[in-house]
């Protein structure tokens, strides 16, 4: 399986290398089950993180058509102090910019083929939500953006991690760990998950959400 982490122009660091290390590591323990790697929806480019002057290199560009897996990201930013105020170094401004790429038709793509599974970290569904991609679907972001995440369209649920099939999302920024680590478990099984939750020191915290069947 390729695992796609998707970079845009003011990304969170954390929100991309938690979950990026995980998915190798379990690759790794997997003998290759799983491949990552950083991409963009322009190519292969430095891209600026929401931290400067952190930036990280994309390898190619998102491909729906290749990954089984793609990993969304939140941005780094300013939380707005009341309704209304986006400033241009805020969340909302970094997440409405990147809606102004070539980033939101290759989303559509992903979330268009149901063999392929989503996944999001913090804003990151926030993102898919704005881009109209999730409508009416369960999701969770940070906790400061639930209130956006409905008004945008999406089912805000309180949990570290929501499963929705092919679609999960993840909640607060170290919530990037949980994610991976619970995505390796899906898609590789739980020894898997095992080994890598051991090399990591590193417990699960909270439950992970899936609708009644």
């Amino acid at each position: 399986m390729l695992a796609q982490i998707v970079l845009f122009d003011g990304f969170d660091p954390l929100d991309v290398v938690a979950p990026y290390e995980v998915l190798h590591a379990g690759g790794v323990a997997a003998d290759g089950a799983l491949t990552v790697e950083l991409v963009s929806a322009e190519g292969s480019r430095d891209v600026p993180s929401g931290i400067p002057p952190l930036s990280l290199r994309a390898a190619g560009r998102l491909d729906p058509a290749r990954a089984g897996l793609v990993v969304l990201p939140g941005a780094a930013g300013r939380i707005p102090d009341g309704p209304g105020q986006a400033e241009e170094d805020s969340v909302p401004a970094v997440l409405a910019r990147a809606l102004g790429t070539g980033l939101p038709p290759l989303l559509a793509a992903c979330v268009g083929r149901p063999e392929l599974c989503v996944a999001t970290v913090c804003g990151g569904s926030l993102l898919l939500a704005m881009a109209g991609l999730i409508g009416g679907r369960p999701a969770v972001t940070h906790h400061d953006g639930m209130g956006a995440l409905a008004d945008a369209g999406a089912r805000p649920v309180a949990a570290r991690v929501v499963d929705d099939g092919d679609l999960v999302t993840a909640g607060g920024v170290t919530s990037g760990l949980d994610l991976g680590l619970h995505l390796l478990e899906r898609e590789l099984g739980p020894a898997i998950a095992l080994r890598v939750e051991r090399l990591f020191a590193h417990e699960r915290r909270g439950v992970v959400w899936r609708p009644a069947a």
